[in-house]
């Protein structure tokens, strides 16, 4: 049987938890551990079956006992459960672990389903933005305010470059997605075999299906959950960057995509509800964004060239998605009736194409064509011609033979469509001459082909050849699962789009698996990525296995011709360069119709393909083609879909330009062409080393030894300069010439692909100048370069990117005003904001380092603080400020409900506009499938709405603020006094945890200290909460908060306590959080750690004197809150702790008796997998762990 193991471990962001029904997830759960229980008896055996099931049953008995308040009995059990579990050899202990954590595993696909399923349910309560339009109303809020709030925020709240994020204000909301996956699976077949299991839980909750119907859901999770049991979970590898940013990709294509079109569509009809209005077409309410590639602070991995390459790797997925949206619409807008508009740029359209025909026909026949009479009497193509396409549609008739070719990549005489991008340059067709007529195929078809060459040019989307799989036609609506299913279980499968035939979610797939095919009515599962190798040499790679190019892109580019033969011998001289490109014109016709809709789409759908191939071009090292078009800004591929949307309207198709239309022109309002903004992030220092190469090579001195005026004299002097401060020829260090690589490739890419220029550990305002003017430089360079190679791409520079301070330390939040002031106080900088950024500043806020630095408790005051501070003195400047909160996915790090955290925040730091990360597990869990996204972005929404509307309230009395003055000083003393000051603390850490040998793991392409040696200082804020979580003490929660409240109940305050407790949102939701992190630790097994692996008496009085200081937090936090119990308001939360440790519990005895074998023998490859094993289980079981 499957325990429970998770179910909204921070109270919970959908329910109140009392109104949480768990029968049918209990029932979820019962079901998944009975199949994943026979799966095991048949892999591992029914006599080591038998062993974990001894296992298992202690451990459950061991926590009754413990729930009972026996003591005793419940010691002496467990105590028989760890010898069952030290007796083990290691081949066995492998297959025990990894069992336990599948159970926990896929007890977390059931909570997320179940978590979408009680928004459906009538008896729970759900609030939705409809009914907060409706309570707002009734509390006084007239439609017109409502409404005006919403127009009025374009106004005021600006995220550059992009445009105004508004709407109501909850459009204001800006979700700052930050993947750093701190625990990647190998592949992303796990993740897929996994929503895939979601998608059969759904299906078996329908009340429609047939007897056969329901047996073949349970035959799949069968093969489901034996797929994820035979898949290696472990990475033999640190992943890169590359991996990383595969991940998050996958997240948007998987579940952004459909879901935020879905929550717009809510918005918008929420609004018209309430106000009579709708959302207005261009708004954009949330956007993603991500350092995935951009986040340099202390990691070696992220380079310039792995900047340019994650951002051309988005684009080219961007692309990609838009095309198959493109190819929809293509076959949907049938209609002949058009506006004026959309006549004539059909018409241009198909001239420019009958001109370009002419073109490569007079240029294959040489002498011949340029002598042979013009039947348009010289003037190229006439009206008659092109109104014939128009009507119907000009047609050729294709035979076998040409497809064949085709098909082969031969050179044949046979007429086939100029390959995108190269008419009028067939030069190197290497066959004879032939007219190239304009290929036309009709719709009459589902089916597409799918077409597999080993020749073929590698794709981000492809796997690579040594996975064995297939790649689907164009159009296909989703990818094949990434299982080894291969390329003949898809091969002629797939549903056109556009020329091939409409999309159809529940159609069937010829050659999928049956229990398969039934699924297909819901949400597509997305193919993984390839490899990062096939991904940064995206034409060569998966042919041949080259490797990647280790240089940027040439500067200057290949001629179209050199570009062509670099493709030609990537792809081994076989013809599979042109395969691909010719399938697809013959497939996707331009005039694709002859309707006028369908030739203006298939000219967006041209330029899409175009804007892909550049990107390919980019990532392989091979020169751009300039002359091809492309959608280099999200307004170009928006001026033709606003046409057609416009010109539906105009001729009565209203209710169809507001169907599959709409979404795309939201999706292009919201993702751009990059899906998700780039954020740069970089260390203060670096940026300070750089500056002192620069004044020392120029003779002006040392600027790392300049006090603070003297930076800033020199940086505003130079600001304010017109001429260059660094020579081009200047030699630098690699670290400093990295910093200019960087800012030269963020010129380059432009404000369309990223967003902010984070300065982590800033601490004074000449921090921030110094960016600025390396921001500067960098610019005039690469548009110099650009000026004298005459790159086309560099036409004209975008705006410089905004950059923002990050404030991480307590003496750094506590500094941030005073910084801030400065700089809005110079002339230079203050122009700068009010010319270049619209007025607009943005400042990050670092909850992790805080924490680390000060303790939870200190660092929540400080924040709370800090803000107030700066929306202060951005109100004396008259500057809007948008605060940007660097969460983490622990209470440790910040973390915890969205809702409770927004609302708690200072009455006028959420002014409608909001940044804020999700890190880790969190983002999977929060945007893994589509429907638990769109319920996450309206939960997001309703929190900025009420806090922009309904600020939250600050403290009634000065009593309370000089309280928490008190208190926060008070706790932040106890912190330090052990974790910086106590001689045993770090060899404590060392022994009682797993951190030593966490940055030896294949977890993250990040080092987990940002410089080597050193404390708890240098160790980053992740691997610290992660060490203190594996082990379950959790300190960092709570260490200082009994110190705090107890000294505040000595001197008479507990009633005080009380009053903040019940009154001020702030107080309130600090408390519950610890008391939630209290709850969820577990002494018990902390004592484990400590009696096995801590040798030295010193540190073993520490661990236990930190165990003391936990049973005294748990008292004084009761105390405040008056509840009987931990977690006394949430019994829901209670009761699914209790029933997650049986099976967390053998996984924590199990990593004791790894760690201290692994720390005997620390080259044992088995040990290092099975500490990997336990790392992976503890943390589903722990939820938010880093």
């Amino acid at each position: 049987m499957l325990g429970l193991s998770c179910i909204r471990d921070h109270h919970d962001d959908f329910h109140f938890a009392e109104s949480y029904p768990l029968r049918p997830l209990e029932d979820d759960c019962q079901l998944l551990g009975d199949l994943l229980d026979d799966c095991l008896k048949v892999e591992i055996g029914e006599e080591l079956f038998q062993k974990l099931e001894k296992i298992r049953t202690l451990s459950q008995c061991a926590a009754q006992l413990s729930a009972a308040h026996d003591k005793e009995g419940s010691r002496q059990l467990a105590q028989r459960m760890s010898e069952e579990l030290f007796a083990l050899p290691l081949e066995e202990a492998l297959p025990i672990l990894r069992a336990f954590g599948h159970y926990l595993s896929l007890t977390s696909i059931a909570e997320q389903h179940h978590s979408v399923r009680t928004t459906r349910m009538d008896d729970v309560a759900v609030k939705t933005l409809d009914e907060l339009f409706s309570q707002l109303i009734e509390q006084g809020v007239s439609p017109e305010k409502l409404y005006e709030t919403a127009l009025d925020a374009p106004a005021r709240l600006v995220r550059l470059p992009a445009r105004s994020l508004s709407t109501v204000h909850i459009t204001s909301f800006i979700c700052n997605l930050v993947l750093y996956l701190l625990i990647l699976p190998c592949c992303m077949a796990e993740l897929a075999d996994k929503a895939w299991i979601e998608e059969l839980l759904a299906m078996k909750d329908r009340n429609d299906l047939t007897h056969e119907e329901k047996q073949r859901v349970l035959e799949d999770m069968v093969r489901e959950i034996t797929a994820l049991w035979q898949t290696d979970e472990l990475r033999r590898k640190k992943p890169t960057p590359l991996d990383e940013a595969r991940g998050g990709l996958h997240i948007v294509e998987q579940s952004l995509w459909d879901s935020l079109p879905q929550h717009l569509r809510r918005v918008s009809a929420a609004l018209k509800r309430y106000t009579g209005r709708e959302l207005p077409l261009g708004a954009t309410p949330i956007r993603f964004s991500s350092w995935m590639g951009g986040d340099r602070d202390g990691n070696p991995n992220v380079t310039a060239k792995t900047t340019h390459d994650v951002a051309c790797l988005a684009r080219w997925m961007a692309a990609d998605l838009y095309i198959k949206e493109v190819d929809t619409l293509r076959f949907e807008l049938s209609m002949n009736h058009a506006s004026d508009e959309v006549w004539a740029m059909a018409r241009d359209i198909v001239r420019r194409q009958h001109e370009n025909d002419d073109g490569n026909h007079q240029q294959q026949q040489g002498g011949q064509a340029r002598a042979a009479p013009r039947h348009d009497g010289g003037q190229g193509a006439n009206d008659t011609d092109i109104e014939q396409t128009l009507v119907r549609g000009a047609s050729l008739g294709v035979d076998a033979q040409q497809i064949q070719d085709i098909l082969s990549g031969g050179n044949s005489t046979s007429s086939i469509a100029p390959h995108p991008g190269q008419q009028g340059n067939n030069s190197n067709n290497g066959g004879g001459s032939s007219h190239h007529h304009h290929l036309h195929l009709r719709y009459p078809t589902r089916e597409t082909y799918c077409v597999r060459s080993d020749d073929e040019e590698g794709s981000p989307r492809m796997l690579s050849s040594n996975q064995g799989s297939g790649v689907w036609g164009p159009g296909s609506p989703r990818s094949p699962p990434n299982k080894a299913r291969g390329a003949g279980a898809v091969k002629g499968a797939g549903l056109g789009a556009g020329a091939g035939g409409r999309q159809q979610t529940g159609a069937k797939v010829p050659g999928l698996a049956a229990g398969r095919s039934l699924m297909m009515r819901a949400r597509p599962i997305a193919h993984p990525f390839a490899s990062s190798q096939s991904l940064v040499n995206l034409q060569a790679a998966a042919a041949n296995g080259a490797s990647a190019p280790d240089s940027p892109p040439a500067p200057g580019g290949l001629s179209r011709e050199a570009s062509d033969a670099k493709r030609r011998s990537a792809a081994g001289g076989r013809g599979g360069f042109r395969s691909k490109s010719a399938i697809d014109a013959l497939l996707h016709p331009r005039s694709g119709g002859g309707t006028p809709y369908r030739i203006v789409l298939g000219e967006v759908r041209q330029k899409l393909v175009n804007t892909r191939r550049r990107m390919e071009d980019m990532l392989s090292g091979l020169g751009a083609d300039d002359d091809a078009d492309w959608y280099e800004t999200p307004e170009q591929l928006l001026s033709p879909l606003l046409s057609c949307y416009r010109s539906l309207w105009e001729c009565g198709g209203g209710v169809i330009a507001e169907g599959r239309l709409l979404d795309l022109l939201r999706r292009v309002h919201s993702f751009g062409v990059s899906l998700m903004k780039m954020d740069l992030r970089q260390e203060s220092t670096r940026h300070t080393e750089a500056l002192d190469e620069v004044t020392r090579y120029l003779g002006l001195g040392s600027y790392a030894e300049w006090d603070e005026e003297a930076r800033l004299a020199f940086l505003e002097a130079e600001l304010g300069g017109k001429r260059p401060l660094i020579p081009p020829s200047m030699p630098f260090s690699p670290d400093a010439r990295e910093v200019m690589d960087t800012l030269r490739v963020a010129a380059e890419l432009g404000d369309g692909c990223l967003g902010a220029y984070v300065i982590s550990m800033s601490t004074r305002a000449s921090d921030v100048l110094a960016v600025e003017l390396l921001q500067k430089e960098a610019r005039l360079q690469t548009l110099a370069e650009g000026v004298v190679s005459g790159r086309s791409s560099l036409r004209s520079l975008s705006r410089p990117l905004r950059v923002a301070p990050l404030f991480e330390t307590l003496a750094d939040l506590e500094a941030a005003g005073p910084i801030m002031r400065r700089l809005l106080g110079m002339a230079w900088y203050r122009n700068h904001v009010r010319g270049v950024h619209e007025n607009h500043q943005e400042v990050m806020l670092g909850y992790s380092d805080s924490g680390k630095d000060a303790g939870r408790l200190a660092a929540a005051w400080a924040l709370y603080k800090c803000q107030e501070i700066l929306v202060q003195i951005c109100a004396e400047h008259d500057v809007r400020l948008t605060l940007f909160h660097g969460r983490g996915g622990t209470v440790g790090r910040g973390g915890g409900p969205m809702l409770l955290a927004i609302q708690s925040q200072p009455p006028g730091s959420v002014q409608g506009s909001l940044r804020i990360t999700e890190q880790g597990e969190m983002v999977q869990a929060k945007f893994g499938i589509p429907e638990m996204a769109r319920r996450q972005m309206e939960i997001f929404s309703e929190a900025v709405l009420l806090a922009t509307l309904q600020p939250p309230q600050p403290p009634k009395h000065q009593e309370w603020r000089d309280l928490m003055d008190t208190m926060s000083a008070v706790s932040c003393k106890a912190y330090r006094s052990v974790v910086f000051e106590h001689s045993k603390f770090i060899g404590y850490f060392r022994a009682a945890t797993p951190e030593a040998e966490l940055g030896n793991l294949n977890i993250g392409s990040r080092p987990s200290r940002r410089k080597a040696g050193g404390g708890v200082n240098t160790l980053r804020a992740i691997p610290w909460i992660f060490a203190w979580t594996q082990t379950r003490l959790v300190l960092p929660a709570w260490l200082g908060v009994a110190d705090a409240l107890m000294s505040a109940v000595r001197e008479g305050k507990k009633a005080t306590l009380r009053d903040m407790y019940e009154h001020w949102p702030f107080f309130q939701s600090v408390i519950d959080l610890i008391e939630m992190v209290l709850a969820k630790a577990d002494m018990r097994i902390a004592a484990i750690y400590d009696e096995a692996l801590v040798t030295d008496p010193q540190e073993k009085a520490l661990g236990e004197a930190l165990r003391r200081k936990y049973i005294e937090t748990v008292s004084a936090v009761l105390a405040v809150t008056g509840h009987t119990w931990l977690s006394d308001n949430n019994p829901t939360l209670r009761r699914l702790i209790a029933m997650r440790n049986p099976h967390m519990d053998p996984i924590n005895v199990l990593q004791v008796e790894i760690l201290r074998r692994l720390r005997k023998e620390p080259t044992n490859s088995m040990l290092r997998d099975a500490l990997l094993l336990t790392i992976n289980g503890i943390a589903a079981g722990m939820r938010n762990t880093g």
